[in-house]
């Protein structure tokens, strides 16, 4: 049987950090006199933070200098991580520990794939980072999803082949990234986003483990 490996991305998968990064973008957005709504926000998924805060611009037709966009890049970072400051376990979005766990008792190799830079404290904060056999962020790639960099990567890392990867991501830039990288992609999130994905679970409440035992093969 081949070695799998089983990559998590971090934000809107395993926890709910998400809702950070959107409060975040949102006093910048406000602050440029741009509306920016959580539908906006769907379109930051998985997408690094410059890209995210040339994406916001976009919106409010406003060319600003680098100078400009490197304070605002910055104080995104400073208000997101004053969000991180008090989180604890709570934040883990509800199914992901059973799904860890099985995991971890039937010998599967345990990856994540974030575009986060914030990742390693993220998982030490909720007290998980222990399930994970490789880490790969923000910190480590050059370029965003959907380039699948980050994901063949962890992959690398752990010497599995990338069809022997099943991926779990909420943003459409990761699941094409999964898709790109030949390996399985779950969506975790509405169909009606990530419907390029190969399976769709509205959360991980719905997944059962007899759907990871398939994936084991």
């Amino acid at each position: 049987m081949s070695k799998k490996v089983f990559i998590f991305d971090l934000d809107g998968v395993i926890v709910d950090t998400a809702k950070y990064h959107f409060l975040a973008w949102q006093k910048i957005a406000s602050q440029l006199g741009i509306e920016f709504t959580p539908e906006h926000n769907e379109h930051l998924k998985g997408v690094s933070r410059v890209r995210s805060l040339d994406i916001i611009l976009e919106l409010g037709k406003i060319n600003a200098s680098q100078e400009d966009k490197n304070k605002w890049l910055i104080q995104k970072n400073e208000d997101y991580l004053s969000y991180l400051v008090n989180i604890d376990q709570s934040e883990i979005l509800e199914g992901v520990l059973p799904i860890l766990q099985f995991l971890k008792q039937n010998s599967q190799l345990i990856a994540l794939g974030s575009a986060s830079k914030n990742a390693r404290p993220i998982l030490e904060k909720t007290g998980i980072i222990h399930y994970f056999d490789a880490i790969v962020d923000g910190n480590d790639v050059t370029n965003a999803k959907p380039d699948p960099e980050v994901f063949l990567q962890a992959a690398r890392l752990l010497n599995v082949n990338p069809e022997n990867a099943i991926v779990f991501e909420d943003s459409v830039a990761g699941i094409q990234a999964a898709n790109i990288a030949k390996m399985v992609s779950v969506g975790i999130g509405e169909e009606a986003i990530l419907h390029e994905a190969k399976f769709i679970f509205k959360d991980f409440t719905f997944m059962d483990t007899s759907f990871i035992e398939a994936q084991i093969g």
